[in-house]
């Protein structure tokens, strides 16, 4: 399976919709983006994970050097996955985080809307869901 990345905005949001598998060979792909939304000088981001069926490390990879990244330019990242289901749901990826110990490093959201919520201050995520 390839993997697919869609732009969108909502609000103040840049929002990155990945969809497919994040393997050592796409994985750069999600990486790229990520760099491309912070030169074009956003400062909030979304990466909407649901429909990731698969990742395995150097996915993580490109999701801990994307949450660096945010931070270092004063910058907020949430990612969206499911709480449960199975992999067509993109639980996959939040049971892969719970499991290697990273999981609580992001601000995790079930939904586009929680995602985006301005009411949230970006250090006061939503309760921490069972992976």
């Amino acid at each position: 399976m390839t993997l697919k990345v869609k732009d969108a905005e909502r609000g103040d949001w840049a929002v990155l919709r990945v969809s497919g598998e994040m393997d050592l060979v796409t994985s750069p792909v999600v990486r790229q983006r990520v760099h491309d939304a912070v030169a074009d000088g956003r400062r909030s981001l979304v990466l909407d994970l649901a429909e990731v069926r698969f990742c395995d490390s150097s996915g993580v990879g490109v999701l801990i050097a994307a949450r660096r990244l945010m931070r270092s330019c004063q910058g907020r990242l949430r990612l969206i996955l499911p709480p449960q289901g199975g992999a067509a749901d993109g639980s996959h990826v939040n049971r892969v985080l719970g499991a290697l110990g990273v999981r609580r490093l992001f601000e995790i959201y079930p939904d586009l809307a929680t995602a985006t919520h301005e009411g949230r201050d970006s250090g006061d995520p939503l309760p921490a869901q069972s992976a």
